[in-house]
């Protein structure tokens, strides 16, 4: 089968569109969103299925409507996968899709799969994962081994925004208390020198190590001997929670019914209820490598069958059984 991905981003160039070619599918993505280019893509590369997912560069009103206009004139299943649920559910992915109207959604948020049916889309499950070609494990870099790191945005302006998002107690568990204990953290990502409000302190310059390329991140997970993973909800995990797991990573991360149902604290990765706890299982495992690397090949194992090549597989069956392909 013929797949394309409507996306012209790096990150969803990765991850579920290789786990579809690991099962003998061809893949390509589109690039820039133009009537022109689908055009074209769509004449000559005929696909027999067309997938777009998130909140991108090309995830404006005309292009969504263009999108369906084309699937429709093409008679190809057009396929969202909805990753910015549910928080984003009435103010993004609704208005989305009123107008993109695809054929089947897919969502991270299992509570938003019957707010979807409701609206009478096809709708079902489809949690993040990771796939090995980028997210495995390396031996340690020079360049990237630290204590604690972080692989995250800061987005100050969702936290402003949406004061109720969990994503502020976790980070007041996981980072505000290293920070203020004197701990060195790494930070990258984009806008952690905005986060004083959030986090009572300033983080000091020599911190901030900025963006990095998506297929780098491995070596961060790889390197550094505890990685801080944020999470924005209680019933959820976030991607980088299998991606830093899957590439041998240690990771400190909160204690929510999400993480204790996906994890085993202190067979699988460290899992903290309070800042108190947070400083209690950094200074453990920092002083305990053999602990460390027990918790790494052990969460590494626990998370493989996370994969997106299991994903692909679970996606395709789902189509399969509605008609589409």
């Amino acid at each position: 089968m013929k797949i394309l991905f409507l996306e012209r981003g790096k990150l969803w160039s990765y991850g579920l569109p290789d786990g579809l070619r690991d099962l003998g599918h061809e893949v390509r993505t589109s690039g820039p969103i133009t009537r022109h280019s689908l055009s074209t893509l769509f004449t000559f590369y005929k696909p027999d299925l067309l997938i777009n997912v998130g909140w991108g560069l090309d995830h404006t009103p005309k292009n969504e409507l263009m999108m369906r206009e084309l699937a429709t004139s093409f008679k190809i299943p057009l396929i969202y996968w909805s990753t910015e649920d549910p928080n984003f559910t009435k103010v993004f992915t609704l208005p989305l899709l009123s107008r993109l109207k695809p054929d089947f959604v897919f969502t991270i948020s299992p509570q938003t799969v019957d707010v979807f049916r409701k609206k009478g889309y096809a709708a079902a499950h489809m949690d993040f994962g990771f796939h090995p070609n980028v997210h495995r494990k390396l031996q340690p870099i020079r360049k990237y081994k630290a204590d604690f790191a972080v692989v995250a945005n800061a987005y100050p302006d969702v936290l402003q925004k949406y004061p109720k998002l969990y994503r502020r107690t976790s980070l007041n568990t996981l980072i505000k208390p290293l920070l203020k204990s004197g701990a060195k953290i790494d930070f990258y990502g984009r806008n952690w020198a905005r986060m004083k409000p959030y986090l009572g302190k300033a983080i000091p310059k020599r911190f901030l190590k900025g963006p990095i390329p998506y297929k780098d991140t491995n070596k961060v997970y790889s390197s550094a001997k505890i990685i801080l993973g944020l999470q924005n909800y209680t019933d959820m995990v976030t991607q980088r929670t299998y991606e830093a797991i899957g590439s041998g990573g240690f990771l400190l991360t909160n204690s929510t019914p999400a993480t204790r149902q996906l994890l085993k604290s202190g067979r699988d990765a460290a899992l903290s209820s309070s800042p108190a706890e947070t400083l209690k299982l950094a200074r453990y495992y920092l002083a305990n490598a053999q602990a460390r690397e027990r918790v790494r090949r052990n969460g590494r194992q626990t998370i493989s069958k996370h994969n997106y090549t299991n994903r692909a597989r679970y996606m395709l069956s789902i189509l399969k059984k509605h008609g589409l392909i």
